[in-house]
């Protein structure tokens, strides 16, 4: 069984910061895949940012500059540090985990909320 408890949403002005945090625990395969995702209202959920176990990165192009992802693989735990947030960044933020074979599990899920 695998648990990822998410930290760090909240309510910050357009331009402000903030930085989530994820941590996974459980039988976690060593090579994998971590990652945001995120959900406004009315709208699918979306890829923010991934970080595969060897470091490799990918963005949305939405948050390029502005966000960076990383992890601590000791302690199987993922971070985002939003910079320059805007309005558009409200939604739901999710951290996932993956590897091969298809396995794949989510947090519970943690609010961020941009005011103009």
């Amino acid at each position: 069984q695998v648990q990822l408890v998410e930290s760090g949403g909240g309510l910050v002005q357009a331009g402000g910061s903030l930085r989530l945090s994820c941590a996974a625990s459980g039988s976690i395969f060593r090579r994998n895949v971590m990652g945001w995702y995120r959900q406004a209202p009315g709208k699918q959920r979306e890829l923010v940012a991934t970080i595969t176990s060897d470091g490799s990165i990918n963005y949305a192009d939405s948050v390029k500059g502005r966000f960076t992802i990383s992890r601590d693989n000791a302690k199987n735990t993922v971070y985002l540090q939003m910079n320059s947030l805007k309005p558009e960044d409200t939604a739901v933020y999710y951290c996932n985990v993956n590897w091969r074979f298809g396995y794949s599990y989510w947090g519970q899920g943690t609010q961020v909320t941009v005011s103009s």
